[in-house]
């Protein structure tokens, strides 16, 4: 007798639908059919649909940013992500130099991120470095960890790295088979002004200093290879010059993740009263960057969302300077993106993710796979009213969605049931080998 039998909804299985019963049994998907069988308990998933558990790739939990902290842990963050349907979250390590330094953060991060309700992996993440490159990869990879964060800015902080090491760890990610994720920003094109506000985003920080740099980086993926992922990308534009000037490297070497907020919004949203609040980086784009986002999402490879909130006070400064740069997203980045590209949204937000980041069955509703998936409720009437972190706002108040999370498993044990939530401990889930 399997222990839940999930019947009567309509199931997403390789990219189509299809009317099928879904067994779970100890923790994994047992059987997917069309036959009625006995189970412990039997969920009727009638108009609903039944979807793989989505894993969030980028999240910013208990981000210590020195004088300032993210406001979501993992513990509530976990938690506003199983009210999204995601099951699994990849947050970062603290940017570390050298090979101590990395396996410092890893034991620190680990410490806080036991907590979290769902299931969880980090970014392993690098600054400036000034110790051996392999030394570190290695250090990497013995800690279970495949995915390595750069940025190619923020040099004022000391967490820029330069073009001489990535090269080298373009190298690196062949010998060694890891992901190199980046932030990708043209340092030189940065203008910090402690005069600007938010408004003057777009001057600190405009479109062509991520275009052009993605360019250059997207030619070193080219001449010396390797295993490449922009988080984040901001502008239609950037994604377009892409298209245009890499085909052969996109969406097989070079990998785009982009954000429900650039979808959702775009720079004239500062000018709303409470435009202090969309505040971080890369910043919105104009109009038309955005009708290129979205004329060209085929090319964007995984939905991320940058998950990093703050409450309104500390957003409500004068200056930029004194701003923390993030916004809250993880509760309803799905209803979001299936709103704005459809079913498309749902492969870019689970299959892809465990693909280009080698998560381990994860990402699909397959047999022997983790029992990992929510139940959603379609309704083109949805509208965010409130949310599950400890921010006290969400900048998607009043937008609408495609639907309504019902219910989320995890490992097969749900966690929200029928929108209630339940205490759940989500595991460290180690990646495997970048192919």
């Amino acid at each position: 007798m399997y222990d839940y039998a999930i019947v009567n909804g309509r199931l997403y299985l390789d990219g189509t639908w299809v009317h099928k019963n879904l067994y779970v049994q100890q923790g994994k998907i047992a059987l997917i059919s069309e036959e009625l069988f006995p189970a412990q308990e039997t969920v009727n998933a009638k108009g609903l649909e039944v979807l793989p558990g989505l894993i969030d790739p980028h999240v910013h939990f208990e981000l210590d940013l020195g004088w300032i902290k993210s406001v979501d842990d993992f513990y509530h963050g976990g938690i506003a992500a199983a009210y999204g349907g995601v099951t699994t979250i990849i947050d970062f390590l603290d940017p570390a130099s050298n090979a101590k330094e990395l396996e410092e953060a890893y034991n620190k991060r680990m410490a806080l991120a036991k907590k979290c309700p769902i299931d969880y992996h980090l970014h392993a993440c690098i600054k400036n470095p000034n110790g051996n490159l392999e030394e570190f990869v290695k250090t990497m990879k013995r800690l279970g960890m495949n995915t390595l964060k750069l940025f190619t800015t923020y040099s004022d902080s000391g967490r820029r790295t330069y073009d001489k090491d990535i090269i080298e760890l373009l190298k690196l990610s062949q010998k060694y088979h890891f992901l190199i994720t980046a932030h990708i920003e043209n340092d030189l094109q940065i203008t910090l002004n402690n005069a600007f506000t938010y408004k003057n985003l777009l001057d600190s920080r405009p479109s062509e200093s991520e275009t052009s740099e993605v360019l250059k980086l997207a030619g070193y993926v080219r001449t010396y290879g390797g295993h490449f992922y922009m988080v984040h990308l901001s502008s239609g534009a950037t994604l377009e010059a892409l298209v245009q000037q890499f085909p052969d490297i996109l969406n097989k070497n070079f990998f785009v993740e982009s954000c429900p907020q650039y979808f959702a919004f775009t720079s004239d949203v500062w000018n709303r009263e409470d435009g202090n609040l969309f505040t971080f980086a890369p910043p919105l784009r104009t109009a038309e960057e955005q009708k290129l986002l979205f004329a060209h999402c085929s090319h964007i490879d995984t939905i991320g969302t940058d998950h990093c909130a703050f409450n309104r006070a500390d957003k409500n400064k004068p200056f930029l300077k004194q701003m923390p740069l993030g916004i809250g997203g993880v509760e309803y980045s799905f209803g979001l993106m299936r709103r704005f590209i459809g079913d498309r949204a749902i492969d870019k937000m689970s299959t892809h993710v465990a693909t280009i980041m080698s998560v381990p069955k994860k990402g699909k509703l397959l047999e022997g796979y983790d029992a990992d998936l929510f139940l959603f409720k379609p309704d083109a009437n949805a509208v965010v009213v409130d949310h599950h972190g400890r921010a006290d706002h969400t900048v998607y108040e009043g937008c609408h969605l495609a639907g309504k999370v019902i219910s989320t498993m995890a490992r097969g044990s749900f966690i929200l049931r029928d929108g209630k939530l339940i205490p759940h401990q989500g595991q460290w889930i180690q990646g495997g080998d970048i192919q």
